[in-house]
């Protein structure tokens, strides 16, 4: 079943590699989507594919990479729409 998540991560998440990370997890996975830094200090993603592979980075976002701390991840499941053709870094 192909699954769409909405993803808010908190805590030491930016200026520690989590994008580029969660980048090269979704390529692992096969996951499709996006992520980007807010304004507040959070990380922001939307993740689309298979239930397993959007369970399993959103289970990598509650530890992130080495120099993360990872405080919080909010998890916002939306309807999959399947809009996306790869996995991308967005800085805006």
């Amino acid at each position: 079943m192909k699954v769409r998540a909405h993803v808010f991560i908190s805590g030491r998440v930016q200026g520690v590699f989590f994008r580029a990370h969660t980048q090269e997890k979704a390529f692992e996975l096969g996951v499709k989507g996006w992520v980007r830094n807010l304004p507040d200090g959070r990380v922001e993603a939307v993740f689309e594919g298979d239930e397993d592979a959007v369970k399993k980075i959103i289970d990598w976002c509650h530890v992130g990479p080495p120099a993360a701390r990872v405080d919080d991840v909010e998890v916002i499941w939306e309807e999959y729409k399947g809009e996306f053709d790869s996995f991308s870094i967005r800085y805006y």
